[in-house]
């Protein structure tokens, strides 16, 4: 199977520097859930991945790290790009998958299958990339939990109605459970699985 020329092309320009900011950008959303990230770094990406969303799995994936695409991204040349310059191979189960990556206008309905870590490792969990219409606009989500006071309201476009119950969902099964980044172009917002909606 030929490999996407445009697999070869992007990436990380300066790759230990761009790494580094971008993990800290996210390291920063992860610590204040709800605080919107502008990821200012030229990567590259190939459509239909966001800017922000390709930043998230340049700086984070790696070799040991398998992936979950929503076929609206497998079916482009975003897993040869990811492939090419993080070397993270494709997970065949969900399950499988440490990072996933999913546009919420193609169907969100669960969380489930993903992995969701163990009492004892709850950190053998699924990251969960959800590209959105927009942040910064559309329906209010009102935070609250740990890295907030008292609470957080970010507006966000593009999630399904259902959102509110798959994040209940994932609530419910603390410390287990998943952690979620909204991206959009290259901005970005983290739900770390202690956030609470509503």
């Amino acid at each position: 199977m030929s490999m996407n020329v445009q697999a070869l092309s992007g990436g990380f320009s300066a790759p230990v520097f761009d790494s580094q900011a971008v993990f800290r950008s996210l390291m920063d959303g992860m610590a204040r859930p709800g605080v919107v990230q502008s990821i200012t770094t030229k990567i590259g990406q190939p459509s239909p991945l966001g800017k922000a969303a390709g930043a998230v799995a340049l700086a984070l994936c790696d070799a040991d790290t398998p992936i979950w695409l929503q076929p609206y991204f497998a079916k482009s040349g975003v897993a040869d790009w990811i492939g090419f310059h993080t070397g993270a191979l494709l997970a065949q189960e969900k399950s499988e998958a440490r990072f996933v990556f999913l546009q919420a206008a193609s169907g969100l309905y669960s969380f489930d299958l993903f992995a969701s870590g163990t009492q004892e490792y709850p950190d053998r969990s699924a990251t969960i990339v959800i590209e959105v219409s927009s942040i910064g606009k559309g329906s209010e989500l009102v935070l609250s939990g740990p890295g907030i006071k008292e609470q957080r309201t970010v507006s966000v476009a593009g999630l399904p109605d259902v959102f509110d119950e798959i994040w209940k969902g994932n609530r419910s099964i603390f410390p287990r459970g998943v952690d979620v980044i909204l991206t959009t172009g290259d901005r970005l917002l983290c739900l770390p699985r202690t956030t609470r909606i509503g």
